[in-house]
Protein backbone atom coordinates (compact mmCIF):
# COMPACT_ATOMS: atom_id res chain seq x y z
CA UNK A 1 0.00 0.00 0.00
CA UNK A 2 0.94 3.90 -0.45
CA UNK A 3 1.82 6.00 2.11
CA UNK A 4 0.98 9.31 1.89
CA UNK A 5 4.91 9.89 1.72
CA UNK A 6 5.46 7.92 -0.92
CA UNK A 7 2.72 9.94 -3.03
CA UNK A 8 4.98 12.94 -4.03
CA UNK A 9 8.10 10.70 -5.21
CA UNK A 10 5.69 8.70 -7.38
CA UNK A 11 4.37 11.63 -8.75
CA UNK A 12 7.75 13.14 -9.34
CA UNK A 13 8.98 10.14 -11.00
CA UNK A 14 5.74 9.80 -13.26
CA UNK A 15 6.54 13.67 -14.71
CA UNK A 16 10.33 13.36 -15.19
CA UNK A 17 10.78 13.28 -19.03
CA UNK A 18 11.47 10.21 -20.85
CA UNK A 19 14.09 9.60 -23.22
CA UNK A 20 11.63 7.04 -25.60
CA UNK A 21 11.54 9.40 -28.41
CA UNK A 22 14.97 9.19 -29.09
CA UNK A 23 15.47 8.09 -32.78
CA UNK A 24 17.71 5.84 -35.30
CA UNK A 25 16.80 8.50 -38.23
CA UNK A 26 19.49 11.42 -39.40
CA UNK A 27 18.06 14.80 -40.77
CA UNK A 28 19.05 13.23 -44.28
CA UNK A 29 17.23 9.98 -43.27
CA UNK A 30 14.48 11.82 -42.58
CA UNK A 31 14.60 14.05 -45.54
CA UNK A 32 15.36 10.81 -48.08
CA UNK A 33 12.02 9.32 -46.39
CA UNK A 34 9.79 11.82 -46.33
CA UNK A 35 11.23 12.50 -50.33
CA UNK A 36 10.11 9.03 -51.17
CA UNK A 37 7.02 8.77 -50.00
CA UNK A 38 6.01 11.84 -51.53
CA UNK A 39 7.56 10.33 -54.76
CA UNK A 40 5.59 6.75 -54.20
CA UNK A 41 2.24 9.09 -53.71
CA UNK A 42 2.61 11.08 -56.78
CA UNK A 43 2.97 7.73 -58.66
CA UNK A 44 0.00 6.80 -57.24
CA UNK A 45 -1.83 9.95 -58.54
CA UNK A 46 -0.42 10.07 -61.75
CA UNK A 47 -1.81 6.39 -62.17
CA UNK A 48 -5.17 7.42 -60.82
CA UNK A 49 -5.11 10.41 -63.37
CA UNK A 50 -6.94 8.75 -66.04
CA UNK A 51 -10.12 6.93 -64.45
CA UNK A 52 -10.25 3.39 -64.82
CA UNK A 53 -11.22 0.25 -63.12
CA UNK A 54 -8.09 -1.38 -62.63
CA UNK A 55 -7.69 -5.40 -63.42
CA UNK A 56 -7.03 -8.20 -61.01
CA UNK A 57 -3.45 -7.97 -62.46
CA UNK A 58 -2.73 -4.69 -61.84
CA UNK A 59 -4.38 -4.45 -58.17
CA UNK A 60 -2.27 -7.49 -57.10
CA UNK A 61 0.65 -6.15 -59.22
CA UNK A 62 0.76 -2.73 -57.38
CA UNK A 63 -0.04 -4.35 -54.09
CA UNK A 64 3.11 -6.41 -54.25
CA UNK A 65 4.93 -3.64 -55.15
CA UNK A 66 3.73 -2.00 -51.90
CA UNK A 67 4.31 -4.54 -49.69
CA UNK A 68 7.90 -5.29 -51.36
CA UNK A 69 9.34 -1.70 -50.53
CA UNK A 70 8.91 -1.84 -46.71
CA UNK A 71 9.81 -5.33 -46.70
CA UNK A 72 13.19 -4.25 -48.13
CA UNK A 73 13.54 -1.07 -46.11
CA UNK A 74 13.54 -2.98 -43.18
CA UNK A 75 15.85 -5.30 -43.88
CA UNK A 76 18.37 -2.05 -44.62
CA UNK A 77 16.95 -0.79 -41.10
CA UNK A 78 18.38 -4.17 -39.96
CA UNK A 79 21.82 -3.65 -41.35
CA UNK A 80 22.15 -0.70 -40.87
CA UNK A 81 20.74 -0.07 -37.07
CA UNK A 82 20.38 -3.64 -35.40
CA UNK A 83 18.28 -6.37 -34.69
CA UNK A 84 16.24 -4.39 -32.40
CA UNK A 85 15.52 -1.36 -34.77
CA UNK A 86 14.42 -4.03 -37.36
CA UNK A 87 12.30 -5.90 -35.42
CA UNK A 88 10.34 -2.86 -33.94
CA UNK A 89 10.40 -1.84 -37.78
CA UNK A 90 8.59 -4.99 -38.70
CA UNK A 91 6.16 -5.56 -35.79
CA UNK A 92 5.32 -2.15 -36.24
CA UNK A 93 4.55 -2.49 -39.75
CA UNK A 94 2.49 -5.76 -39.47
CA UNK A 95 0.41 -4.08 -36.81
CA UNK A 96 -0.27 -1.10 -38.86
CA UNK A 97 -1.21 -3.45 -42.16
CA UNK A 98 -3.85 -5.81 -40.15
CA UNK A 99 -5.21 -2.06 -38.93
CA UNK A 100 -5.24 -1.08 -42.31
CA UNK A 101 -6.60 -4.08 -43.71
CA UNK A 102 -9.59 -3.45 -41.42
CA UNK A 103 -10.23 0.13 -42.31
CA UNK A 104 -11.00 -1.27 -45.63
CA UNK A 105 -14.20 -2.67 -44.65
CA UNK A 106 -15.12 1.31 -43.98
CA UNK A 107 -13.73 2.26 -46.98
CA UNK A 108 -16.10 -0.37 -48.49
CA UNK A 109 -19.29 0.46 -47.24
CA UNK A 110 -18.53 4.38 -47.45
CA UNK A 111 -17.95 3.65 -51.82
CA UNK A 112 -20.79 1.65 -52.21
CA UNK A 113 -22.86 4.20 -49.80
CA UNK A 114 -22.64 6.78 -52.27
CA UNK A 115 -22.56 4.63 -55.47
CA UNK A 116 -18.85 5.87 -56.55
CA UNK A 117 -18.41 4.44 -59.96
CA UNK A 118 -15.35 2.04 -60.03
CA UNK A 119 -13.62 3.63 -62.32
CA UNK A 120 -13.16 6.14 -59.97
CA UNK A 121 -12.44 4.56 -56.77
CA UNK A 122 -8.96 4.79 -57.11
CA UNK A 123 -8.71 8.46 -56.56
CA UNK A 124 -11.42 8.76 -53.64
CA UNK A 125 -9.10 5.81 -52.04
CA UNK A 126 -6.00 8.36 -53.08
CA UNK A 127 -7.17 11.06 -51.57
CA UNK A 128 -7.71 9.11 -48.59
CA UNK A 129 -4.41 8.06 -48.45
CA UNK A 130 -2.66 11.19 -48.53
CA UNK A 131 -5.26 13.19 -45.89
CA UNK A 132 -4.31 10.01 -43.75
CA UNK A 133 -0.62 10.64 -44.36
CA UNK A 134 -1.17 13.95 -43.50
CA UNK A 135 -3.08 13.78 -40.37
CA UNK A 136 -1.09 10.59 -38.79
CA UNK A 137 2.43 12.77 -39.33
CA UNK A 138 0.65 15.16 -37.41
CA UNK A 139 -0.27 12.23 -34.36
CA UNK A 140 3.10 11.28 -34.30
CA UNK A 141 4.62 14.32 -34.05
CA UNK A 142 2.19 15.64 -30.85
CA UNK A 143 2.48 12.29 -29.44
CA UNK A 144 6.24 12.13 -29.48
CA UNK A 145 6.02 15.60 -27.91
CA UNK A 146 4.05 13.88 -25.73
CA UNK A 147 6.00 10.95 -24.77
CA UNK A 148 9.17 13.17 -24.23
CA UNK A 149 7.52 15.69 -21.82
CA UNK A 150 5.17 13.12 -19.52
CA UNK A 151 5.39 9.00 -18.88
CA UNK A 152 1.98 9.04 -17.99
CA UNK A 153 1.50 9.43 -21.69
CA UNK A 154 2.13 5.64 -22.10
CA UNK A 155 -0.34 5.33 -19.48
CA UNK A 156 -3.10 7.31 -21.79
CA UNK A 157 -2.26 5.75 -25.02
CA UNK A 158 -2.74 2.37 -23.77
CA UNK A 159 -6.20 3.49 -21.81
CA UNK A 160 -6.90 4.34 -25.73
CA UNK A 161 -5.91 1.04 -26.91
CA UNK A 162 -7.64 -0.96 -24.31
CA UNK A 163 -10.93 1.35 -24.81
CA UNK A 164 -10.92 0.39 -28.53
CA UNK A 165 -9.88 -3.33 -28.08
CA UNK A 166 -13.08 -3.46 -25.96
CA UNK A 167 -15.58 -1.60 -28.68
CA UNK A 168 -14.02 -4.25 -31.43
CA UNK A 169 -14.36 -7.08 -29.43
CA UNK A 170 -18.27 -6.15 -28.75
CA UNK A 171 -18.79 -5.72 -32.47
CA UNK A 172 -16.57 -8.85 -33.42
CA UNK A 173 -19.03 -10.78 -31.22
CA UNK A 174 -22.15 -9.28 -31.53
CA UNK A 175 -21.31 -9.68 -35.47
CA UNK A 176 -22.32 -5.45 -35.69
CA UNK A 177 -20.50 -4.35 -39.31
CA UNK A 178 -18.92 -1.43 -40.71
CA UNK A 179 -22.21 0.42 -41.71
CA UNK A 180 -21.67 4.09 -41.62
CA UNK A 181 -24.52 6.38 -41.80
CA UNK A 182 -22.98 9.35 -43.92
CA UNK A 183 -26.14 11.58 -44.26
CA UNK A 184 -25.46 11.73 -40.13
CA UNK A 185 -21.42 12.86 -40.44
CA UNK A 186 -20.89 16.33 -39.83
CA UNK A 187 -18.21 17.27 -42.01
CA UNK A 188 -20.93 16.32 -45.09
CA UNK A 189 -23.84 18.01 -43.39
CA UNK A 190 -21.48 21.45 -43.01
CA UNK A 191 -20.47 20.94 -46.73
CA UNK A 192 -23.88 20.75 -47.41
CA UNK A 193 -25.05 23.66 -45.88
CA UNK A 194 -22.49 25.94 -47.82
CA UNK A 195 -21.90 24.43 -51.20
CA UNK A 196 -24.54 23.22 -53.27
CA UNK A 197 -23.71 19.22 -54.81
CA UNK A 198 -24.32 17.86 -57.99
CA UNK A 199 -26.71 14.96 -58.75
CA UNK A 200 -24.20 13.38 -60.70
CA UNK A 201 -20.75 12.62 -60.49
CA UNK A 202 -18.37 14.81 -62.94
CA UNK A 203 -15.47 12.80 -63.45
CA UNK A 204 -12.43 12.88 -61.06
CA UNK A 205 -13.65 16.35 -61.09
CA UNK A 206 -14.69 17.19 -57.18
CA UNK A 207 -15.78 21.07 -58.30
CA UNK A 208 -17.53 22.27 -61.07
CA UNK A 209 -18.97 25.57 -62.01
CA UNK A 210 -22.72 26.42 -62.86
CA UNK A 211 -24.31 29.64 -63.54
CA UNK A 212 -20.87 31.32 -61.99
CA UNK A 213 -20.95 29.00 -58.77
CA UNK A 214 -18.98 26.75 -57.76
CA UNK A 215 -21.13 23.29 -56.99
CA UNK A 216 -19.10 20.35 -54.98
CA UNK A 217 -19.58 16.92 -56.94
CA UNK A 218 -20.41 13.75 -54.79
CA UNK A 219 -16.74 12.67 -55.66
CA UNK A 220 -15.76 15.36 -52.95
CA UNK A 221 -18.50 14.74 -50.05
CA UNK A 222 -17.26 11.04 -50.54
CA UNK A 223 -13.66 12.14 -50.25
CA UNK A 224 -15.07 14.24 -47.11
CA UNK A 225 -16.46 11.47 -45.64
CA UNK A 226 -13.23 9.33 -46.29
CA UNK A 227 -11.11 11.70 -44.71
CA UNK A 228 -13.47 11.71 -41.60
CA UNK A 229 -13.31 7.87 -40.83
CA UNK A 230 -8.99 8.45 -40.88
CA UNK A 231 -8.80 10.92 -37.96
CA UNK A 232 -10.92 8.24 -36.13
CA UNK A 233 -8.27 5.49 -38.17
CA UNK A 234 -5.32 7.34 -36.36
CA UNK A 235 -7.02 7.45 -32.90
CA UNK A 236 -5.67 4.05 -32.54
CA UNK A 237 -3.32 3.42 -35.31
CA UNK A 238 -0.77 5.94 -33.82
CA UNK A 239 -0.84 4.95 -30.07
CA UNK A 240 -0.55 1.13 -31.10
CA UNK A 241 2.82 1.74 -32.61
CA UNK A 242 3.98 3.48 -30.24
CA UNK A 243 3.31 0.39 -27.69
CA UNK A 244 6.05 -1.01 -30.45
CA UNK A 245 8.71 1.36 -30.68
CA UNK A 246 9.13 4.97 -28.77
CA UNK A 247 10.69 6.21 -32.07
CA UNK A 248 9.15 8.94 -34.15
CA UNK A 249 10.53 7.67 -37.52
CA UNK A 250 9.57 4.40 -37.03
CA UNK A 251 6.39 4.94 -36.47
CA UNK A 252 6.18 7.46 -39.47
CA UNK A 253 7.80 5.12 -41.44
CA UNK A 254 5.17 2.30 -40.64
CA UNK A 255 2.57 4.15 -41.17
CA UNK A 256 3.30 5.52 -44.70
CA UNK A 257 3.96 2.35 -45.98
CA UNK A 258 1.23 0.62 -44.93
CA UNK A 259 -1.14 3.38 -46.02
CA UNK A 260 0.83 3.82 -49.14
CA UNK A 261 -0.57 0.37 -50.72
CA UNK A 262 -4.22 0.82 -49.85
CA UNK A 263 -5.24 2.01 -53.13
CA UNK A 264 -4.19 -1.06 -54.78
CA UNK A 265 -4.93 -3.56 -51.83
CA UNK A 266 -8.72 -2.76 -52.02
CA UNK A 267 -9.13 -4.23 -55.52
CA UNK A 268 -7.70 -6.85 -54.01
CA UNK A 269 -8.96 -7.73 -51.20
CA UNK A 270 -12.71 -6.19 -51.51
CA UNK A 271 -14.02 -9.86 -52.17
CA UNK A 272 -11.73 -11.52 -50.02
CA UNK A 273 -12.57 -9.17 -47.29
CA UNK A 274 -16.05 -10.72 -46.67
CA UNK A 275 -14.32 -14.36 -45.82
CA UNK A 276 -12.02 -12.67 -42.69
CA UNK A 277 -15.11 -12.95 -40.61
CA UNK A 278 -12.73 -13.45 -37.26
CA UNK A 279 -10.65 -10.26 -38.05
CA UNK A 280 -12.34 -8.52 -35.99
CA UNK A 281 -11.57 -10.73 -32.83
CA UNK A 282 -7.69 -10.88 -33.48
CA UNK A 283 -7.53 -7.26 -33.96
CA UNK A 284 -9.46 -6.79 -30.34
CA UNK A 285 -7.14 -9.57 -28.64
CA UNK A 286 -3.68 -7.11 -30.86
CA UNK A 287 -4.88 -3.92 -29.55
CA UNK A 288 -5.59 -5.47 -25.70
CA UNK A 289 -2.14 -6.79 -25.58
CA UNK A 290 -0.19 -3.48 -26.74
CA UNK A 291 -2.60 -1.91 -24.39
CA UNK A 292 -1.58 -3.76 -21.81
CA UNK A 293 2.28 -3.56 -23.11
CA UNK A 294 2.10 0.49 -22.94
CA UNK A 295 0.22 -0.01 -19.51
CA UNK A 296 3.07 -1.86 -18.01
CA UNK A 297 5.86 0.26 -19.84
CA UNK A 298 4.29 2.58 -17.74
CA UNK A 299 4.16 1.24 -14.68
CA UNK A 300 8.06 -0.15 -15.09
CA UNK A 301 9.20 3.71 -15.40
CA UNK A 302 7.59 4.31 -11.72
CA UNK A 303 7.98 0.80 -10.11
CA UNK A 304 11.11 -0.80 -12.15
CA UNK A 305 9.77 -3.87 -10.18
CA UNK A 306 7.22 -4.31 -12.76
CA UNK A 307 8.14 -6.38 -15.70
CA UNK A 308 8.01 -5.19 -19.44
CA UNK A 309 7.13 -7.12 -22.87
CA UNK A 310 9.95 -7.14 -24.95
CA UNK A 311 9.45 -6.46 -29.04
CA UNK A 312 10.23 -10.02 -30.06
CA UNK A 313 7.89 -11.76 -28.31
CA UNK A 314 5.33 -8.98 -29.24
CA UNK A 315 6.09 -9.92 -32.87
CA UNK A 316 5.27 -13.83 -31.97
CA UNK A 317 2.25 -12.85 -30.35
CA UNK A 318 0.47 -10.58 -32.83
CA UNK A 319 1.52 -13.39 -35.89
CA UNK A 320 0.23 -16.10 -34.03
CA UNK A 321 -2.60 -14.22 -33.56
CA UNK A 322 -3.32 -13.00 -37.26
CA UNK A 323 -2.55 -16.67 -38.58
CA UNK A 324 -4.90 -18.26 -36.13
CA UNK A 325 -7.71 -15.85 -36.98
CA UNK A 326 -6.96 -16.43 -40.83
CA UNK A 327 -7.15 -19.76 -40.43
CA UNK A 328 -10.24 -19.95 -38.69
CA UNK A 329 -12.10 -17.06 -40.51
CA UNK A 330 -11.11 -19.36 -43.32
CA UNK A 331 -12.40 -22.39 -41.69
CA UNK A 332 -15.87 -20.53 -40.42
CA UNK A 333 -16.61 -19.06 -44.14
CA UNK A 334 -16.02 -23.01 -45.71
CA UNK A 335 -17.98 -24.64 -42.83
CA UNK A 336 -20.79 -22.06 -43.95
CA UNK A 337 -20.64 -22.75 -47.48
CA UNK A 338 -21.22 -26.25 -46.67
CA UNK A 339 -24.18 -25.25 -44.46
CA UNK A 340 -25.57 -23.15 -47.67
CA UNK A 341 -26.27 -20.46 -44.70
CA UNK A 342 -24.21 -17.47 -42.96
CA UNK A 343 -24.48 -13.79 -42.79
CA UNK A 344 -23.54 -12.16 -46.01
CA UNK A 345 -20.26 -11.02 -46.47
CA UNK A 346 -19.09 -7.02 -47.12
CA UNK A 347 -18.65 -8.25 -50.97
CA UNK A 348 -22.63 -9.26 -50.78
CA UNK A 349 -23.41 -5.93 -48.92
CA UNK A 350 -21.60 -3.82 -51.18
CA UNK A 351 -23.52 -5.45 -54.28
CA UNK A 352 -26.81 -4.91 -52.51
CA UNK A 353 -26.19 -1.35 -51.83
CA UNK A 354 -24.80 -0.65 -55.26
CA UNK A 355 -27.77 -2.43 -57.15
CA UNK A 356 -30.41 -0.32 -54.31
CA UNK A 357 -29.07 3.28 -55.05
CA UNK A 358 -29.18 2.54 -59.05
CA UNK A 359 -26.19 4.67 -60.37
CA UNK A 360 -26.03 8.12 -58.66
CA UNK A 361 -26.31 8.86 -54.91
CA UNK A 362 -28.64 11.49 -53.92
CA UNK A 363 -26.19 14.01 -52.55
CA UNK A 364 -28.68 17.17 -52.39
CA UNK A 365 -31.24 18.07 -49.15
Amino acid sequence: MFSASTLPAVWSTAEQPVTSTASIASPTLWTVTIVGVIALFVIDFLITRKPHDPSMREAVGWSAFYIAIPLAFGGYLWSQYGSQQGVEYYTGYIVEKALSVDNLFVFIILLSAFAVPRELRQRVLLIGVGGALVLRAIFIAVGAQMISSFSWTFLLFGAILLATAVKVGRDALSHADHSVDVSTMRSVRLLRRFFPVTDDYEGANLTVKRDGKRWLTPLAIVAVAILGTDIVFAIDSVPAVYGITGDPYLVFATNAFALLGLRALYFVLENALSKLVHLGHGLAIILAFIGVKLVLHWAHGVWPSVPEVPTLPSLGVIIGVLVVVTFTSLAATRRAEREGGGEPGVAEVEAASVSSSKTTPQTKD
